[in-house]
């Protein structure tokens, strides 16, 4: 028979008790529901002293001083984070630039490549804020991008995509935050995702 995972006998509170001790042990957890303790009679409300709150606030979870993920494992991380950041703006500045030179059936995957390295660049500038709670400023990149002929562009644009991915799972294995490595990964897997697809316009340039 299944259990009714909305009835209160299937849970044991106890423990549920000594997690939110570790948490917050100034809060009541299950108000009501703990039938173990004696209901307490009621107390005027009193006003909470300043050093009370600011106690109160550090001990929510979201105030943890070095979290689970993007905590000090990641931080170890920071100077390779902003490295890959600025890298992503690069490339996307590089394939905007390749798609108003490139032939016409290329152009939007181009943008589309394009888009992705933008979005890349903010997920890991939002990583960088989970970490530091400072926004990075990144570098302002100026002057034109120089594309050059087509075949030998799509070759240098595939090896770097292919580098930038393992560069993305080389780094996932050198950390030990969970949610870091994670979204490296999938970094890592974008990038080798556009590569393929370079290789495929190579190929249809080439048979062209």
């Amino acid at each position: 028979m299944a259990e009714n995972l909305h009835s209160p006998e299937v849970y044991d509170f106890r423990r549920y008790d000594r997690v939110w001790q570790r948490v917050a042990p100034d809060l009541e957890p299950y108000p009501g529901m703990n039938a173990a303790a004696p209901a307490a009679a009621p107390q005027p409300p009193q006003a909470a002293a300043p050093g009370d709150l600011a106690r109160q606030e550090s001990q929510l979870p979201g105030a943890a001083q070095n979290p689970c993920c993007m905590g000090s494992a990641a931080a170890e991380m920071l100077e390779v984070l902003t490295g890959f950041i600025e890298e992503e703006l690069a490339d996307r500045r590089y394939f905007l630039a390749m798609s108003r030179q490139a032939p016409s059936w290329a152009r939007q995957r181009l943008r589309d490549i394009a888009a992705d390295e933008g979005a890349h660049a903010r997920r890991l500038m939002a990583a960088h804020y989970l970490i530091t709670g400072q926004c990075y400023r990144p570098a302002i990149a100026s002057g034109a991008v120089t594309i050059g002929r087509w075949c030998p562009a799509l070759r240098e644009r595939y090896h770097m995509e292919a580098c930038s991915g393992l560069n993305y799972a080389r780094s996932a294995d050198g950390t030990t935050d969970p949610c870091l490595r994670k979204l490296l990964n999938e970094l890592s897997a974008d990038e080798y995702r556009h590569a393929e697809e370079l290789m495929t316009m190579l190929e249809r340039a080439i048979q062209g």
